[in-house]
């Protein structure tokens, strides 16, 4: 028997390779556009760029080093040139493949990064595979700059897999729901009526302002911002605004808020500085063809009626007086049960209503200098 040469010995030593084996190599070197892996056969294996991931602006030289070992699939046992070509991420999308699925059947909750912010949504890569979360699952309010997402770590569970379309589609929205429905739960059982809140302020519509007030958002209407009159709550309060406010009602899951605090409330020592007889001062808040309704302070209006405005004829309110115009007055009834309060110009000694160019003037003329206006 013929004795082998070395060379013959050194190629009977290596192993032999298949197109689709999968393989373990060892980095030799690492090129911008290529890695080089000693997979025990007689050729080095290639592991270019493009085949090694799907994720954009991945370097080469950063991402693996000399001495790194990883799997590895055969594409081509000889690429013509006596090198074999090697796909890792190939190899990894089967195995994502195989990931995605068994988080789809399991409904696990997958975490990743964002690589892409699209027009209708976000793009993520689990093991190479990649996944799409639509704008509507990316959160559980609407959302129209999703730029803000770019590069976070986000986490999801698939709600649609289908490998023979590829098309796997994320959804982060329902974890936001879980999660917010724990915390509302928690919320709801820890509180009661009357506890003072703090919170941020979400919402703010033309009825209202709705609040976070720490997993369960409150709604503050707009009848209870104030003990005076909010015509806009868009002009009192802004998003991200923080805002104490007290529980005034608990239905369900439904929270009601409220910002007046009974200390606060102008009704409280109201029969003191405006019982009968009293001398107030106020500004016209509103007119009607019957009277004008006069804020004495935030929350407390009383009525003059327009048979109280003069001792002469007067048709109506708008006729003598202005909206914002400052009035002197005698009290002529309170009812502190209903809340109401009657004011009479007439029952004063001495009086003129201002007219409409004098808006900022006390009424304190003479009736008879108001009657020879007419």
């Amino acid at each position: 028997m013929s004795e082998l040469t070395f060379e013959q010995m050194l190629e009977e030593s290596l192993k032999t390779i298949h197109t689709g084996e999968v393989v373990e190599g060892t980095v030799i070197d690492v090129k911008p556009e290529e890695i080089i892996l000693n997979i025990g056969y007689k050729s080095d294996g290639i592991l270019t760029r493009s085949e090694y991931t799907n994720e954009p602006g991945v370097k080469l030289t950063e991402a693996v080093k000399p001495g790194d070992t990883m799997e590895v699939k055969v594409l081509k046992v000889n690429d013509g040139e006596g090198q074999v070509l090697l796909t890792y991420k190939r190899l990894a999308a089967d195995r994502g493949n195989k990931r995605i699925e068994e988080a789809f059947n399991n409904k696990e909750v997958l975490t990743a990064k964002v690589t892409q912010v699209l027009d209708g949504g976000l793009g993520v890569v689990v093991d190479e595979i990649r996944v799409f979360i639509p704008a509507s699952l990316v959160s559980d309010t609407y959302e129209k700059d999703l730029s803000k997402y770019a590069g976070q770590d986000i986490q999801f569970v698939i709600s649609e897999y289908n490998p023979k379309r590829r098309r796997y589609i994320g959804d982060r929205r329902q974890l936001l729901m879980a999660e917010k429905a724990e915390k509302q739960r928690q919320l709801l059982e820890r509180i009661e009526v009357g506890d003072v809140m703090e919170g941020i302020v979400k919402n703010v519509t033309d009825f209202g302002a709705f609040i976070d007030i720490g997993g369960a958002d409150g709604l503050l209407h707009i009848s209870e911002m104030s003990w005076g009159r909010v015509e806009n709550p868009k002009k009192v309060f802004k998003v991200g605004d923080q805002v104490k406010t007290f529980i005034k009602e608990i239905s369900g899951t439904k929270i009601a808020l409220s910002l007046k605090f009974e200390d606060a409330n102008p009704w409280k020592n109201a029969s003191d500085k405006y019982a009968v007889g009293n001398e107030v001062t106020g500004r016209v808040a509103r007119m009607t063809d019957f009277g004008a309704f006069v804020e004495l302070e935030p929350g407390v209006d009383a009525l003059l009626h327009v048979s109280q405005i003069s001792k002469e004829h007067i048709e109506k309110p708008a006729d003598v007086l202005s909206v914002g115009q400052e009035v002197t007055a005698k009290v002529v009834d309170f009812n502190e049960a209903d809340k109401k309060i009657s004011l009479s110009i007439k029952a004063l000694n001495n009086f003129e209503p201002a007219g409409n160019d004098n808006a900022d003037e006390a009424v304190s003329v003479d009736i008879e200098a108001a009657g020879a206006g007419e």
